[in-house]
């Protein structure tokens, strides 16, 4: 049985906004195919690469508001990943720095659980750190 014992939180900064409940990344590498008189196919162009995810968040406290007004005012934000220590959640390393949100859509009030707000975001800067 798996071991959940890591999470993908919002920093800013040191502090924690929230947890992210579910996160959903989306790679673009374009590149353009080179044809000459002679050939097909005889090589390619490689484009900047982009990199955006959506991430579903509880609307629990602040958390939702906090993120609308990094939103509004363009303020990058950092992914992180924390792990569980004991009862508590510890930061162990920034996956995803310099993002910013793109869109966001809150969702209805229910009746059972906590609501919930979708945010669709891009990284400016994807680390690869362990």
């Amino acid at each position: 049985m798996p071991d959940w014992n890591t999470r993908l939180e919002v920093k800013l900064g040191d502090k924690t906004i929230t947890p992210i409940d579910n996160f959903t990344p989306t790679f673009n590498v374009p590149h353009t195919v080179i044809h000459s008189i002679e050939a097909d196919n005889v090589g390619f162009v490689r484009q900047p690469f982009t990199f955006t995810f959506t991430m579903t968040v509880r609307a629990i406290g602040t958390a939702v508001a906090d993120l609308t007004e990094l939103a509004v005012n363009g303020q990058e934000f950092a992914i992180a990943v924390a792990e569980k220590k004991g009862s508590d959640w510890a930061f162990k390393s920034i996956k995803f720095s310099r993002c910013i949100i793109t869109s966001a859509n809150p969702s209805n009030v229910v009746i059972d659980g906590a609501p919930a707000a979708s945010f669709n975001c891009a990284s400016l800067e994807v680390g690869l750190e362990a």
